[in-house]
């Protein structure tokens, strides 16, 4: 998977309201993953673009929200979600801050595609399909980026699922063992 770009920003965490420094890195399927450290070993937060932003502000436009100590307004970045909620980063200078703004919206705006070989045709994807191989063009003619996007909890519920119909066989063949004595006396 591509990297668009990573750095550190400040993050307003959403229960105390306490601003943190973390790295962050954004992927080109849309997703903005918070990390502790810049090693990128422990995951904080991720959050899907494609899937749940709705607009990016910054600056002056970010209204009543105060910024860390020792930033001014004009690093401000909030991206509004889906859910309702905001989502309240600072970035450590003002070209900092807008650099990030426009790769926030050109990445919730970047149409993915999947590639169809017999037709030789690339088509639209739904936001919400999984299992699904993206192409995007790349940076020369004729190449090409694969970008496999998956789920990790898809295959949850079918797992749970069999976990649970080998449970009832295994108590159904256990249960007649239990009466097998009684047949031969």
């Amino acid at each position: 998977m591509a990297l668009l770009r990573s750095g550190w920003l400040w993050r307003q965490t959403s229960v105390l309201k306490r601003w943190k420094l973390n790295w962050c890195d954004l992927w080109i399927d849309g997703s903005l993953c918070f990390y502790k450290t810049d090693s990128r070993r422990e995951l904080e937060y991720r959050v899907s673009l494609k899937m749940a932003c709705i607009d990016v502000r910054s600056g002056l436009e970010c209204g009543g929200l105060m910024p860390p100590e020792t930033n001014p307004r004009e690093n401000l970045i909030i991206v509004n979600l889906k859910d309702g909620s905001t989502l309240n980063l600072c970035a450590n200078s003002e070209d900092e801050s807008i650099a990030w703004k426009l790769t926030l919206l050109e990445t919730r705006r970047n149409p993915v595609f999947t590639y169809d070989p017999y037709d030789d045709t690339y088509q639209a994807v739904p936001l919400n399909s999984y299992h699904t191989v993206y192409i995007t063009p790349g940076a020369g003619p004729g190449t090409h980026q694969v970008v496999v996007q998956r789920d990790p909890f898809d295959d949850v519920a079918s797992s749970l699922a069999m976990g649970l119909l080998a449970g009832v066989a295994a108590g159904a063949a256990m249960r007649s063992f239990l009466w097998m004595p009684f047949f031969f006396c």
